[in-house]
């Protein structure tokens, strides 16, 4: 496998990234690939949550807002 390179990693995060991949017991390969997959993992989750998850406006407060928005921009001026 030829070597890679990874740019604009300063010498503190680089010590961080080998001491995980020796607390670890893996290669740091591995170790980046597995914190690839988590980082997707949780940004699926957290827009699960966000898309699909428990209003925090009831319809009738999303369309009195939608009213006032809609009353603020015929105002002369905004943009």
């Amino acid at each position: 496998m030829p070597t890679k390179t990874i740019r604009d990693v300063d010498e503190k995060i680089w010590r961080k990234l080998r001491m995980l991949s020796t607390e670890q017991n893996i290669k740091m390969g591995r170790l980046l690939e597995k914190m690839a997959g988590e980082y997707e993992k949780k940004g699926r989750e957290f827009w699960k949550a966000v898309l699909e998850g428990e209003k925090i406006l009831t319809d009738k407060e999303a369309e009195d807002l939608k009213s006032v928005c809609k009353d603020l921009r015929k105002e002369y001026g905004f943009r």
